[in-house]
């Protein structure tokens, strides 16, 4: 079995707490369309069991407001709405709203020392991540990362496992030599069907969900003195998530 080489990382509510920022953006793009919908922090919550903006658009008005006429074709008037929060999400992340969780910056730059590959397998819009990479970790934080497999390039989007799938064919790698960074169920599950050994994050919008297939849960990445809380798995006597202990946990 090959060593560990590459660590694929998922992008909301993994990299950085950007969920709270997402639902906002949903509610600005909708009360700039004339639209009294408003997403509470729990309806958000539950929104989040849907992957994908316009996917999770569509849940709503089908579970919310079933009556709703939209002045247009439905599929083009989500995609609207959906382009207008991406807009409105963007510039907010642009401003720097959005920090890095604690240890991404540090583990992500120890990976590229120590030689490890790095993708990023997400199902939120390239554009969205774009935006956080070059304002919350470098201006050529693009180019950290061997693939980056973003949005609707795939058919189905987690918790279907094709955006990992995508992302190790275009890298040459297989799942035996990979880890997947999540923080949720969805996340979760879309990685373990790819085949691949998954740390998970929990983030502040995915506690409480089903971890159990999770190879490693932690509270966050951690920093040398403020270390990580393993939740579920074992951390092997380390105090934080380092390319040693990752190593040590994960290597063949």
């Amino acid at each position: 079995m090959p060593g560990l080489t590459t660590l694929l990382f998922d992008v909301d509510g993994t990299l950085a707490e950007t969920e709270e920022v997402h639902r906002q953006a949903f509610n600005k793009a909708f009360a700039q369309a004339g639209l009294d919908w408003q997403w509470s922090p729990d309806r958000y919550r539950e929104l989040l069991a849907v992957t994908g903006g316009k996917e999770r658009i569509r849940h709503f008005i089908e579970r919310h407001v079933p009556d709703f006429e939209p002045p247009m074709n439905l599929d083009e008037y989500i995609a609207g709405l959906h382009a207008a929060k991406t807009d409105i999400y963007t510039r907010m992340v642009e401003t720097g709203q959005v920090p890095l969780r604690p240890g991404v910056r540090r583990l992500l730059e120890e990976a590229r020392r120590a030689g490890l590959r790095l993708g990023i397998a997400t199902t939120t819009t390239p554009a969205n991540v774009t935006a956080l990479l070059r304002s919350s970790l470098a201006p050529d934080a693009m180019d950290w990362f061997d693939v980056i497999a973003a949005g609707g390039v795939v058919p189905a989007k987690k918790p279907a496992p094709d955006i990992y799938i995508h992302a190790m064919q275009l890298m040459g790698v297989s799942p035996d030599e990979c880890l997947a960074f999540e923080d949720s169920e969805n996340g979760v599950r879309s990685a373990k069907a790819a085949g691949l050994r998954t740390l998970v994050t929990v983030s502040d919008y995915t506690r409480g969900q089903d971890f159990s297939d999770a190879d490693l849960v932690v509270d966050q990445l951690g920093e040398p003195g403020a270390p990580a809380r393993v939740l579920a798995g074992d951390l092997d006597g380390y105090d934080y998530i380092s390319v040693d202990a990752l190593r040590r946990r994960f290597d063949g």
